[in-house]
Parts: structure tokens; sequence; C-alpha cells
């Protein structure tokens, strides 16, 4: 615990990226936060198997970039433009279908505005992956509240299970390595892929079984009141949290939505700390929230906050338009604040290897 840092406050710094990446389509921004993202995850991640999982978000990425621009050159796009790159024969369609095209010409500016927002996702991807990457899942689990501790044994297995899945393909592709075998191609794919998913989701299910046995979700009796007014407030919380992050996505949401999420944050907490008084399960040797757990949180909530007063200034070149076509540029102030969420690289404590800790002990 001495060299680590609390996983919530990676969370919170990713979570702030994200929601950067949210408010533009600019593809110099979504680049620099996807580089950003990338340098904390190089500079401050370990060797654990769950800190592999970064790669494998960064292809799923480019896997939906790809469909996207694949699905917009058949289908086409509503968006008009001068600038046509090429034509597809077009397939006649019902009258029923109508609105609906396959094939005809493709411009390059509804082509530009569908690899836009593909790349919007894929850095949203990468933000998680980055999350996933940095942050210990079991000790994320341990740190939930008391009120969340009936959810604990399920969420274990939905947070665990990625991480196990990509150890375990390693593995396999290891192993198939050593054996002189091909380790690349369809067919391979399809021979690992069964033991892959079995493996992981056993794994998953072990280390929840193990939390149950331990009395993971074990409760005190309160009075019935207290539980009602505990779902009452968790649950109006979250879905106000909900609602006030749906419109901060929207241009004109900011109004309502601030105030919304203010609201919800507070009566998600006040159900959550009702809720805790339910929880009989001492911790051992809890995380602590530190100066520089803070320090990293603080900086991705200052860039999620950076952008969101940067979108009335920047409206045109946060979000360009496609029509006409121009040049995406970079604004120096949301760049300036996309750079905030380097902080963590130079903060957070040092990943102390595995491989450096155990000839450390040798030598002892």
């Amino acid at each position: 615990m001495k060299h680590s840092l609390h996983p919530g406050a990676w969370w919170l710094w990713a979570l702030g990226l994200a929601t950067a990446a949210s408010r533009t389509t600019n593809p110099l921004l979504l680049l620099l936060i996807a580089a950003v993202a990338g340098y904390v995850v190089a500079a401050r991640r370990t060797d654990a198997p769950w800190a592999r999982s970064y790669g494998v978000f960064l292809r799923l990425g480019l896997l939906v970039l790809g469909i996207r621009v694949i699905a917009f050159t058949l289908l086409g796009s509503p968006i008009p433009g001068t600038h046509i790159l090429f034509t597809l024969p077009e397939i006649p369609l019902p009258e029923w279908a109508k609105g609906v095209r396959l094939g005809g010409p493709l411009s390059l500016e509804g082509f530009l505005f569908a690899a836009y927002g593909a790349l919007r996702l894929a850095v949203l991807l990468a933000c998680v992956g980055a999350a996933n990457a940095l942050a210990n899942p079991a000790r994320l689990l341990r740190s939930l509240p008391g009120a969340l501790y009936e959810a604990g044994v399920a969420v274990v297995v939905a947070l665990t299970f990625a991480p196990n899945l990509v150890a375990d393909a390693q593995r396999l592709r290891s192993a198939r390595r050593l054996r002189g075998r091909s380790e690349k191609g369809v067919k391979v794919l399809l021979t690992i892929g069964v033991p892959v998913l079995e493996g992981a989701l056993e794994r998953s299910v072990n280390l929840a079984a193990a939390m149950d046995t331990r009395g993971f979700g074990r409760q005190a009796d309160v009075p019935r009141r207290v539980r009602l007014t505990t779902a009452v407030l968790t649950l109006a919380g979250l879905l106000g949290c909900c609602v006030a992050a749906y419109g901060l996505l929207g241009a004109d949401g900011a109004a309502w939505a601030l105030p919304l999420l203010g609201i919800g944050a507070v009566a998600a907490a006040g159900g959550l700390l009702l809720g805790g008084r339910r929880a009989v399960r001492t911790r051992y040797r809890p995380d602590r929230w530190d100066l520089r757990a803070w320090l990293v949180a603080g900086s991705g909530v200052a860039v999620a906050a950076g952008m969101l007063l940067c979108g009335p200034a920047y409206a045109d070149i946060l979000n360009p338009p496609p029509v006409p076509l121009t040049a995406p540029t970079l604004p120096l102030l949301p760049a300036a604040v996309v750079l905030l969420g380097l902080l963590p690289a130079f903060v957070a404590p040092a990943p102390v290897r595995r491989s450096v800790a155990k000839a450390k002990e040798t030598r002892k």
C-alpha cells in the first residue's frame, strides 16, 4: 500500500478525461486526450495482469472506428457535401425503407463527420481502458461504501472479467509460441477463444465466491424506515446524476444539468452514508485518500470543468461543422486544459515492478 494510489482517484481522473472527450469532435483535441491518457498509463502502470488490458481497449477503439467508417461508406450519410470521393453502385430499396440508402456517392464532408464521431468514441474507450490499467479492481471494490456491499459480489465479476480475459489470452498465446505453434489468424482465435472465455469467467466467479464466503455482503439489522430512506435517496440521487450527465453531453444542457448533478450527488451521498450503517464488515489496511490522490483526481476534474467552461467560447472549434469543409485547428486554451491531465504522471507514486521486488528479496 505504501507505493500505491487509491483506485478511486484513477477512475475520477479517467472519467474527467472522458468527459472532456465527450465535449468535442475536434480530431486534434481528441488525439491529444488519447496521448495524455497513454502517456500516464505508460509512466504509472504496473506489470500486474490486469494492467495489460489497455492495449485491448485501444484495439477495440480502432475496431469501432473501422466499423463506423465502413457503415458510413455503405449506408451513406445525410450530411450534404460537394467533394465527392467516389460513387458506389446504389441498391434500390422498397418504399417502406424510404430514407435508407445503400451505396451511392461518398462525400468527403460526410466521411470526416463520421470519422470524427467514431474517433470520439474510440478516445472514450481509451480513457476507460486507462482506468482499468491503472486501478486495481480488487482494491477498488474493497473501497466501496457500505451501502454498495450487496452489489459488490456481482460487480466483482464484471470488473475482473476483462483483466482476467486479457491475462488468459496472453498466457495461452505464450504457451503456443513456446510449442512452436502459430499465434495469429482466425483459426487460432477460434481455438483459444472458448478456453479464454471460460477461464476468465471461472476466475471471476471464484473471486466473487471467496468474497461471499468471507462475509462481504453481511448486513446488520436496521429499522425499516432507515432502509426505505436509504433506497429512496440512493436511487433518486443516482438517477439524477445519470440525467445530469446526459444533459451535460448536449450543447445547452449545462444550465440545468449542473444544479441537478449537485442535488443528485448530495442525495446519493446521503443514501450511501445511511446505507453504511448496515455494514458490519471491517476493512484490513484500508486505502487512504492522501494528497497525491487529491491531485490525481483533481487533475481529471479540472480537465472536465475546463472543457465545459471553454464550450461556449470555442463552440465552432471544439465541434467543427462538417459543411463547409475546413481544416481542424488546435485551440490553445482547451489544449492547455487537456495537458493538466498529465499531472498524475509526475505526482502519482512510481509503480513497483514485481520482478524488481523479487530481485530485492532474493538479494536479502
